[in-house]
């Protein structure tokens, strides 16, 4: 069988559990095969295909997201490692991404809160040029890919540093100083959501899920955020689409304007914090 062949077979065989099940057999193949998958839609689609690439389609048919099978995800043009230990970048946050740089364009220094891959810390400090940031995760296998992207993508330990902390825990950001720009992708998913298998069972459910109502953590952070931000700074928080008016509501209780984004699929997705 062919490399053409065996993707076609293994879309058919993704379709019934993939809504991207054309991209997910490419994507596969192009891992299995060694190369990019632009390299291989120009030059190996008659090749023979190579053995391992069925077990790779028999891990995606059992719901294992991609991500995790080949071991990196894409976020605003840049490859980033994941591994079961963190949230699959998504194309979703990017807002967050886009909102920094019109918001907040000079920012010398970036604090992301969560920071699971480091994609949004990374991302923001490459875009905006600055010169030091903080991502904070209580994870330690997360703050380790974390590291790992940040060297890979070209940023030393003295421009990006990342912390194992909890921000439930007193005295998490006494020695962190203040920002220009903050970001925060928190769980933020409700105790009884009906997730899809493949982020119920594959990804860290510390990194979803936040009570009864997906709120604990936005009460956590939000009213801590004022001694972190410096006067002209942005706090961005991504947020589930039914969570725009609660979460709204914590942030001017406490004295911010709040400004919301939507994704693009226009959903609410972000607010904007500022003094």
């Amino acid at each position: 069988m062919t490399v053409a062949e065996a993707i076609r077979a293994a879309a058919d065989r993704l379709a019934a559990t993939s809504d991207t099940a054309r991209l997910d057999a490419e994507l596969l193949m192009a891992h299995a095969l060694g190369v990019s998958r632009s390299d291989m839609l120009i030059g190996k689609m008659r090749d023979a295909a190579p053995a391992e690439y069925e077990a790779l389609i028999a891990r995606r048919a059992s719901r294992e997201p991609v991500a995790h099978i080949i071991g990196e995800a894409e976020f605003y043009g840049r490859t980033f490692a994941v591994s079961p230990d963190v949230l699959i970048p998504r194309g979703d946050s990017e807002v967050l991404i886009d909102a920094a740089i019109e918001l907040a364009p000079s920012a010398g220094r970036v604090f992301d809160l969560g920071t699971g891959s480091g994609a949004l810390l990374i991302t923001a400090m490459l875009e905006l040029g600055s010169k030091e940031g903080f991502g904070l995760d209580a994870s330690p296998p997360a703050v380790k890919i974390a590291r790992r992207n940040a060297d890979s993508l070209g940023l030393t330990k003295e421009m990006a540093q990342f912390l194992c902390r909890d921000w439930h825990s007193e005295g998490w950001s006494d020695d962190v100083g203040t920002f220009d720009l903050i970001l925060c992708n928190p769980p933020y998913v409700e105790a009884d959501a009906d997730l899809d298998p493949d982020v119920r069972d594959y990804e860290p459910a510390s990194a979803l899920f936040a009570g009864e109502e997906g709120l604990d953590d936005y009460q956590a952070i939000i009213p801590q955020l004022r001694k972190l931000m410096n006067d002209d700074a942005a706090a961005i928080f991504e947020i589930g689409h039914t969570q725009a008016g609660p979460v709204s509501e914590m942030a001017e209780k406490v004295g911010f304007s709040v400004e919301m984004r939507r994704d693009l699929a226009n959903r609410p997705r972000a607010l904007i914090f500022r003094a």
